[in-house]
């Protein structure tokens, strides 16, 4: 991924630094919004795809580990940079256990910020490629699939069906829309079912066959879902 696909959100109500920041962050190529209150920034977590945070704990309208906080509730993996001018042990505990991921006091170095910025966006990459349901895991930039510490070798097709599954972990999924999003028929004037009901046997013995517990689960009349229970 190239880095004007990352977009990193700023918040930080004070000018110079904010400046300072996103000047030193589009340098590099980035794409940047910017917040100078907590309610601005939730707006944008909320609406925005945002991959990195880059939050001051300062803000005028509200505490930035409130901020982080919020995001977390709402089950948000988004990357956390805190800068802060606290730089107490009892402080950047609290920020890392609320869920930052890291933590530079202010003042900081441009280069360090950089550099933390770039390690938390390849942590960010890196997860991005990986899908899992249970002990099943696919790595799409590699191509490899695994339950448990056993390889499991899939055909082009059963994998591109695993990885639509796995994105679509605990969803049903219908035959029709296999047939558009995997099959990429737009109008069935000839039925695939039998053809995917061919393909979903094949990948079941491989994935769950050898295995007490069971992940691909058929829902009678309506499609079938992944899911880690029965």
């Amino acid at each position: 991924m190239n880095r004007q696909d990352w977009q990193v959100l700023v918040v930080e109500d004070s000018p110079k630094i904010a400046n300072l920041v996103q000047t030193a962050l589009r340098a590099e190529e980035f794409s940047v919004l910017s917040a100078d209150n907590g309610q601005k920034a939730l707006g944008f977590l909320e609406h925005e795809h945002i991959d990195l945070l880059v939050l001051d704990l300062g803000l005028p309208d509200m505490d930035g580990l409130d901020v982080l906080r919020t995001l977390r509730e709402r089950e948000s993996r988004t990357p956390v940079l805190i800068l802060s001018a606290r730089e107490t042990v009892e402080e950047k505990v609290q920020g890392l256990d609320i869920g930052a991921d890291d933590y530079l006091v202010k003042p900081f170095a441009v280069p360090e910020l950089l550099a933390r910025v770039r390690s938390l966006l390849r942590r960010r990459a890196a997860e991005e490629y990986i899908l899992t349901c249970g002990d099943l895991v696919l790595n799409m930039e590699i191509r490899s699939v695994a339950r448990g510490s056993e390889e499991i070798f899939l055909a082009p097709k059963e994998m591109l069906l695993l990885e639509y599954f796995l994105k679509h972990k605990g969803e049903v999924i219908s035959r029709a829309m296999l047939a558009v999003d995997v099959w990429k028929y737009d109008k069935r004037t000839v039925s695939l079912d039998n053809m995917i009901d061919v393909q979903i046997s094949r990948l079941r013995e491989k994935i769950d066959r050898p295995y007490s517990t069971k992940l691909l689960h058929t829902v009678r009349g309506v499609g079938f879902i992944l899911k880690e229970s029965g």
